[in-house]
């Protein structure tokens, strides 16, 4: 199977200050070209048998298929959560200018 070009990758946290330096690690190391935090919001799920819901704060990051892997194992590594939430999505076409900035933003 051929890597995305492109991707969004959704990660949740619960605090807005653990999103931000979520945030701010993946774009310092080029893992990703930008990232969005949005929160918060409510998460309702089960874990270990029990219905939980909690605030969370949601962050999507902007890479590329190059720079999943890099990404994710950053995610887990800084991560506090015993099995974080890592969701990747093609992104299937865009804006040219953007999708060319995200790739140079994350050449390293």
């Amino acid at each position: 199977m051929a890597t995305a070009a492109w991707l969004t990758v959704l990660t949740t946290t619960d605090a807005a200050d653990k999103a931000e330096a979520l945030a701010r690690g993946a774009v310092e190391a080029r893992a990703a070209a930008c990232a969005q935090i949005s929160g918060p919001v409510t998460s309702v799920y089960r874990w270990r048998g029990d219905i939980e819901t909690a605030a969370e704060w949601q962050v999507l990051f902007k890479t590329t298929g190059a720079r999943y892997d890099e990404l994710e194992a950053y995610l887990r590594r800084a991560h506090d959560y015993d099995t974080p939430e890592i969701i990747a999505t093609e992104i299937v076409r865009g804006g040219a200018d953007y999708l060319r900035w995200l790739e140079e933003e994350t050449a390293g």
